[in-house]
């Protein structure tokens, strides 16, 4: 049974944190869009069909770090493909900036500032047995998972077999931290996760500069 906090406590809080989040936040999104132009041609953001709560699909939005295509049908995940990342882009992928717009489906309730990372569709056939109750969780911009596999591109990079080793080993242990995580939901559990999700984030940075 879901706790107070999961019932009740855990939507406000998203609520709040998005809210201030995408106000204090306005001036970077400005600067990103400007340098997402220049560098290339192509809208700002990028919409891609993810797996919600209850399996219900919805549009990620992210900061657009790829070159744009015309054909949508070629949007689609390809584990440690960078062929297509752009200059700005790479930055926003290695900081995270990228995910900010994130805020916008956190504050209309299609995820959660902590929860498990929404998947593409093709992979929602993994959500069954143990991990059905996932589908119980709204989304989220970050959790454990999101915490150990934070260089996940570079891991992905290095396989002969990226989408292979995505699918067979680091998704499955991603769903398993994600069990740890709903039996753990709290406050406490959210803050935690949130900052050592941005600890992480500006010690990979500085150890890069």
């Amino acid at each position: 049974m879901p706790n107070k906090y999961e019932r009740f406590g855990k939507r406000l809080f998203d609520m709040i944190c998005s809210t201030v989040g995408l106000l204090l936040l306005l001036p970077l999104f400005a600067v990103v869009s400007l340098f997402i132009k220049i560098d290339s041609p192509g809208s700002i953001f990028f919409f891609q069909k993810r797996m919600g709560r209850d399996c219900k699909p919805f549009n990620l939005i992210k900061f657009r770090s790829m070159t744009a295509i015309n054909d949508i049908g070629e949007c689609q995940f390809n584990p440690g493909d960078e062929s297509r990342v752009t200059r700005i882009g790479r930055f926003l992928r290695k900081t995270k900036i990228d995910e900010l717009p994130e805020l916008l489906n956190v504050l209309i309730g299609e995820m959660s500032i902590v929860g498990p990372r929404p998947e593409v569709l093709k992979y929602r056939h993994i959500y069954v047995g143990k991990f059905t109750p996932l589908l119980s969780l709204r989304p989220g911009i970050t959790d454990f998972a999101s915490i150990k596999y934070r260089n996940e591109e570079e891991l992905l990079r290095q396989s002969p077999h990226p989408e292979k080793m995505y699918r067979e080993t680091i998704l499955k242990d991603k769903l398993e931290l994600c069990l740890k995580y709903k039996q753990m939901i709290s406050f406490k559990t959210d803050l935690s996760i949130i900052f050592t999700t941005l600890g992480s984030i500006l010690w990979r940075h500085s150890k890069a500069c």
